[in-house]
């Protein structure tokens, strides 16, 4: 990956550039950051620009005051293409990622050439179970409350999001990735999401559409993906076999491949970018 770089202002958001072509943004969820998707950009690079951000209070963005609004990450991503001259960017987002995007579309749908969503739901209450909103709460929220540290509380909470085959690398990302958290951060980001809900808007999404989800996602099952399937047009929906929850670093071949194929059919769509 490139050098890091910074969306100057409050809060600074770091982001990391690869490749050169039409642009791709790529969204990390609430667990992740921009290495999240390093598979991805180096499979793009040869054709696409990939642009992959750490979300306010991630990676190497800044922290910041107060709790979090929501809608302010869809804020942050117009600051991010506005300050690299992108009009229309390819978004994939991956579950927090995604529900970025789905916010982000009802107020600046012009900027979308299209959109990616991965292994997301679109509303918490509506989409999820309640056994499985206490259980989004239980594994990201309770043992940081209760003074435990993200090394204890990353093994559970990998397991829970991976697929039952994941390879010791995935984890290892996984895990990583969970260390390098912001804990004050990820909290607010978790209660933040407990009041997520864009069901009713993402009907209205009408530019193309992949979505992607893992076989073996607990947390968000492909049913939750055919239910997005049915309420927006045209949308396609790939099932990654052999994936959980983060089906991009458990089966990153297979993953790029879905990715590929979609982009590559849009790729004009999207402002291109030179060095």
């Amino acid at each position: 990956m490139t050098d890091l770089a910074f969306v100057p202002g409050k809060p600074a958001i770091a982001f990391a550039r690869q490749g050169q072509g039409p642009a791709v943004v790529f969204l990390h969820g609430i667990g992740g950051n921009r290495s999240s998707w390093q598979a991805q950009s180096a499979a793009l690079a040869d054709r696409f620009t990939t642009i992959a951000w750490d979300a306010r209070g991630y990676g190497a963005s800044d922290d910041y005051e107060g709790p979090l609004d929501f809608g302010s990450f869809a804020s942050d991503l117009v600051r991010l293409l506005d300050h690299l001259g992108i009009e229309k960017a390819h978004l994939t987002g991956l579950s927090m990622g995604a529900r970025i995007l789905m916010d982000f579309f009802p107020d600046h749908s012009e900027r979308a050439a299209t959109m990616t969503l991965c292994d997301c739901f679109s509303g918490f209450e509506a989409t999820l179970s309640p056994d499985k909103q206490q259980e989004f709460v239980r594994l990201r929220q309770k043992p940081l409350l209760e003074g435990k540290t993200l090394a204890e509380m990353a093994p559970a909470l990998v397991t829970s999001l991976v697929g039952p085959n994941c390879s010791e690398g995935g984890r290892a990302a996984l895990t990583e990735s969970i260390l390098a958290l912001h804990v004050e951060s990820y909290l607010k980001t978790i209660a933040a999401s407990v009041g997520f809900d864009r069901s009713n808007d993402v009907s209205n999404i009408d530019v193309p559409v992949q979505l992607i989800y893992g076989e073996h996602d607990r947390l968000t099952p492909p049913a939750i993906g055919e239910t997005l399937a049915e309420k927006i047009v045209g949308a396609r929906l790939d099932i990654v076999e052999d994936a959980g929850h983060l089906s991009n670093l458990e089966q990153p071949d297979r993953f790029n491949d879905i990715l590929s194929r979609f982009l590559d059919q849009h790729a004009s769509l999207a402002t291109t970018l030179k060095p």
